[in-house]
């Protein structure tokens, strides 16, 4: 399934918010693809990164569960 980006709105991910950079997706491509576009928000016009919305969940988990700090 193809995943039209042209007019993707992206989601920085909330450390992105500390003064940092870090990574972006675009929600509303989830809804009836299942597919999570993410890429680094430094190069917002390098490569995307297509993943599963499972896949997607169990990133953010673990981005959770580890102590960054």
């Amino acid at each position: 399934m193809s995943v039209d980006l042209a007019t993707a709105e992206w989601t920085k991910s909330s450390y992105s918010q500390q003064g940092g950079n870090c990574i972006e997706w675009a929600p509303e491509h989830v809804s009836g693809t299942g597919i999570v576009p993410v890429r680094d928000s430094k190069r917002p016009s390098g490569p995307v990164l297509m993943v599963s919305a499972g896949a997607f969940a169990g990133l953010v988990a673990l981005a959770r569960a580890v102590d960054l700090s």
